[in-house]
C-alpha cells in the first residue's frame, strides 16, 4: 500500500499520524500479551505458575518514610530528607541555616 503524502492536507496528516501512532500502540500491547500468555503456558508446561518464577507473589510494600526535617515556622510543614527539597528547606538554607537546624 502506498499513500501519496504530498497531496494530502496538515489535517489529514495530523489524522493519519494519530492513526499509525494508535496502531503501533496496538501492535507493541498484543505482542506482549503474546509473549505473556507464551511464557505463561511453557510454565505451566514445567508445573510452576509465572508468579512463582518472577517472584511476583513476594513484592513487598515499603513503609511510609518518617519525616526527618521540619519547617521552624510551621511544625506541620514535614520533610523526610527523599526527593526534591521543599521551598521551605531550600528558603532555610539559602538564609544560612543548616540542615541539621531544621531536623527534628
Amino acid at each position: 500500500m502506498k499513500i501519496d503524502l504530498t497531496s494530502m492536507s496538515l489535517k489529514d496528516l495530523k489524522d493519519l499520524q494519530k492513526q499509525v501512532a494508535r496502531q503501533i500502540e496496538g501492535f507493541e500491547e498484543r505482542k506482549k500479551r503474546e509473549a505473556l500468555a507464551a511464557i505463561e503456558e511453557k510454565a505451566k508446561a514445567l508445573g510452576f505458575s509465572l508468579n512463582e518464577l518472577v517472584g511476583a507473589s513476594t513484592v513487598r510494600k515499603r513503609k511510609p518514610a518518617k519525616p526527618k526535617y521540619a519547617n521552624p515556622a510551621n511544625k506541620s510543614e514535614t520533610w523526610t530528607g527523599r526527593g526534591r527539597k521543599p521551598r521551605w528547606v531550600e528558603a532555610a538554607l539559602k538564609a544560612g541555616k543548616k540542615l541539621e537546624d531544621l531536623a527534628i
